[in-house]
């Protein structure tokens, strides 16, 4: 059975080496495990700090890099119940 290719993945891994970065760089400058950095960037687990990191080193902010794990603000109705 073929492995099922992770686009966003693949993705963040391509605009980190435009970048001159890599998923172990981003570990050795945070001090974490490759497979760590690695697992977040998947979608498997959660880090803030992981996240954080990753979004800033190509420009982004977390929530735009991740806008499935940070659920859009509601926007104020100025009605009120």
């Amino acid at each position: 059975m073929p492995d099922i290719i992770n686009i966003p993945h693949e993705r963040l891994k391509m605009e980190l080496r435009l970048r001159g970065k890599s998923i172990a760089s981003i570990a050795r400058e945070l001090d974490v495990f490759r497979s760590s950095v690695t697992l977040v960037s998947q979608g498997l687990r959660r880090s803030e700090k992981i996240e954080k990191a990753l979004a800033e080193a190509i420009g982004m902010t977390p929530q735009e890099l991740f806008p499935d794990r940070y659920p859009a603000e509601e926007e104020p109705t100025g009605h009120q119940t």
